[in-house]
């Protein structure tokens, strides 16, 4: 049963990565940010895409552990 589970663990990632380098390899019209006067260079959307993925990735737990923290701060027993 471990194994079993391992092997479709594995053939979903494998499964996520190729549909991942699919996109990348089919979104590759370069385009350019402006953001408040700064212009990026040009890179592929779906790079662009990919990192606003990982940033989005790493910012909901650091924002998720904020709040837990912030819950468990003393005084916040008594209101309860």
């Amino acid at each position: 049963m471990r194994s079993l589970r391992r092997a479709l663990l594995a053939f979903f990632i494998l499964a996520l990565i190729v549909l991942v380098l699919f996109f990348f390899l089919e979104n590759q019209q370069a385009v350019s940010l402006i953001l408040f006067g700064w212009t990026s260079p040009s890179v592929p959307v779906a790079l662009l895409i990919l990192i606003a993925l990982f940033v989005g990735l790493l910012v909901g737990p650091v924002l998720s552990a904020i709040v837990r923290l912030r819950n468990r701060a003393p005084g916040r027993d008594s209101l309860r």
